[in-house]
């Protein structure tokens, strides 16, 4: 069938990405499903920094590609072997498939799932197959999904099945934003009730985080950025204490009014600097905890000797150290009590031929979650 999706031809054009327009809307030749696939039409799509770091070459990935990870939509067809499916299905789409039966899923950890991994390194779907085409040249998927787009073909490990009462538009945020921030909180660093809590960065992913922050009963939730609006927001959200990350004084501001630091920090900016201020915020036996996804070359000195003598734990989390088809109903019925009221975090909504526009308000802070609507 033919669709119209939005294409990056090369990474690393300059901005503002309204004049140089990385992102092409374009029609494509997508295939239908094959074994074990499934032809969604995209029904929302959220602009996700995970996107901007492709498209500004802070995270490689091979071009052309049809960009989009983080969407919700209608099943449409099925391939063989889907029988637990049906068009007319709503379905979150979820940025890491899972084999099942790599060491990690096996261990219950899917977001670490090796197959996927290659395959999104690679472009393409989980069986390796690419669906997407240009004349006759084959276009990579990002990340599995490519919902930068009216409709796209994804694996079924791709998508989790949802009510279909929850509006498209806020179901998108669950397939990122929602499983990484939340996932983050209550999977990697299991925070308890009455714990001490920071957020280094507040995206989407971080402002969720705060969300998660809060549903879980932390004591203190302190929200760190350099946009004054985010503080702003934050503090709307339930944020205890916000702090300009630009401030000389910030990490001793925090740690004065933590009483020596959090029990728990996340970082979210995908930055050196906001992962030191997250460490230099950890309380002695604490836990930092990164989501960001700096530039791959990025490093970071540990001082050992505080891991040692402090107790100190650094962990990562991707997708929120998320099993999707667990945890994904779970913050859905959160929401829906009002406890995680992830709507508060879209910022707008926009049409597919306006993404480039929308990535530069998301390059700038101007915006925290902007999702496009597909009719």
């Amino acid at each position: 069938m033919r669709i119209q999706a939005a294409v990056l031809e090369a990474m690393g054009r300059p901005r503002p990405y309204a004049q140089s327009r990385p992102l092409v809307v374009q029609p494509l030749e997508l295939a239908p499903p094959g074994p074990g696939e499934v032809l969604v039409r995209i029904r929302a799509a959220g602009l996700c920094h995970s996107d901007l770091s492709v498209i500004n070459g802070e995270r490689p990935r091979p071009t052309p590609m049809a960009l989009g990870h983080e969407a919700a939509g209608e099943v449409e067809a099925v391939g063989d072997g889907v029988d637990d499916l049906v068009p007319g299905d709503h379905v979150v789409l979820v940025f890491v498939p899972s084999c099942g039966h790599c060491v990690p899923c096996a261990q219950g950890r899917p977001a670490l799932c090796e197959p996927a991994a290659r395959a999104n390194a690679a472009g393409t779907l989980l069986s390796g197959a690419r669906r997407l085409a240009r004349g006759d040249d084959a276009l990579h998927h990002h990340l599995g999904c490519s919902a930068f787009a009216e409709y796209a073909t994804v694996s079924r490990r791709s998508l989790v099945r949802i009510d279909d009462d929850l509006p498209f538009v806020h179901a998108a945020l669950f397939g990122c934003a929602v499983l990484t921030g939340v996932g983050a909180v209550v999977n990697t660093a299991k925070v308890r009730v009455g714990a001490s809590t920071a957020i280094v960065g507040l995206g989407g992913v971080g402002l969720a985080a705060l969300l998660g922050a809060h549903a879980a009963g932390a004591r203190q939730i302190v929200a760190v950025d350099l946009s004054p609006q985010k503080l702003e927001m934050a503090r709307a959200l339930g944020a205890t204490h916000t702090f300009d990350a630009s401030k000389d004084d910030c990490v001793d501001a925090i740690r004065a009014v933590t009483d020596g630091g959090v029990d728990h920090a996340f970082e979210f900016a995908g930055s050196v600097r906001a992962f030191d201020t997250a460490y230099r915020i950890t309380r002695r036996g604490g836990t930092t905890v990164t989501a960001g996804l700096p530039p791959p070359a990025a490093s970071y000195a540990l001082p050992i000797v505080n891991l040692v003598a402090e107790e100190r734990t650094v962990k990562g989390s991707y997708v929120g150290t998320c099993v999707p088809t667990r945890d994904l109903p779970r913050y859905v019925d959160l929401f829906r009590q009002g406890r995680l009221p992830v709507d508060r975090l879209l910022t707008g909504t926009l049409r597919l031929h306006d993404i480039n526009a929308a990535f530069d308000r998301l390059h700038d802070g101007t915006a925290v979650r902007q999702v496009i609507v597909f009719d």
